[in-house]
This record gives C-alpha cells, sequence and structure tokens, in this order.
C-alpha cells in the first residue's frame, strides 16, 4: 500500500489569532481557506514544500475538533497519509483489526475522500487518510 504524508492538522481556537505566526514568524505561505460544514470546522492550508499544515478551526461546539480542544488544549490533532485506494486501505486495516472511525469514506477539504483511523489502535495519534 503507497501512502504519503499529505498534512498535519493543528487544533486552534481561532485561526485568524494564529495565521500571523505561521505566515510571519514561519515564512508559510497561505495556500487556501476554507469552511466544512458538515464537520463544523473551518481549515487553513499551509504550504511547507510537499506536505501541508492544516489550521483546524471549530465553527460550533459539535465539532469534534471544539472537543478535542476542550479536552487537551491546542495544538496537534492528526497526521493525514495521502492513499491512491481508500477503500483498500480501510480494509486491509480493518482486516489487521485496526479501529476505524470511518468505515466509509466521506468529504473533506477540496473535494478529497477521507477517513479516520481510531488513535487508540495508533500510539495515541489520530490518523486520517485521504485520496483524491
Amino acid at each position: 500500500m503507497n501512502m504519503k504524508l499529505d498534512h498535519i492538522g493543528i487544533a486552534v481556537k481561532s485561526i485568524e489569532d494564529r495565521l500571523h505566526i505561521w505566515e510571519d514568524a514561519l515564512g508559510l505561505a497561505l495556500i487556501s481557506v476554507e469552511e466544512i460544514k458538515d464537520q463544523n470546522v473551518k481549515v487553513a492550508k499551509l504550504d511547507i514544500c510537499g506536505p501541508h499544515i492544516e489550521l483546524l478551526e471549530p465553527t460550533s461546539e459539535e465539532s469534534a475538533v471544539f472537543k478535542f480542544i476542550e479536552k487537551k488544549g491546542e495544538g496537534l490533532h492528526h497526521l493525514c497519509f495521502q492513499v491512491t485506494d481508500i477503500e483498500k486501505a480501510l480494509a486491509n486495516m480493518k482486516s489487521h483489526n485496526v479501529r476505524l472511525i470511518d468505515e466509509v469514506p466521506r468529504i473533506g477539504a477540496s473535494g478529497e475522500k477521507i477517513a479516520f483511523i481510531h488513535p487508540k489502535d495508533m500510539g495515541g495519534v489520530l490518523i486520517e487518510l485521504c485520496q483524491e
């Protein structure tokens, strides 16, 4: 199964409050800002020459990102790996008894298919799979 790191997701209370640090202090270029209404999250993508950083801002208290920040504070939320066949990747994970948050892919930022793997089986790290 071919995979490569697609992005690193970082939970923030406010993209507006944090963006200047990433742009000005680190010199990263903003690629886009997008709201994903069905996930109650706003996403700012920053270029790091290959993979990218996603700043994740909850847009409601129903957001998984809001609940994450309430429990753990701002910080590393997930690692995302790009795969060529997300359904096959999920079936492979399931065959190895890895717990899936999403057994069926859903649509994420930029219209990509995404699915999350439970952090309890991944050493405490939330893993996202994505397919263009």
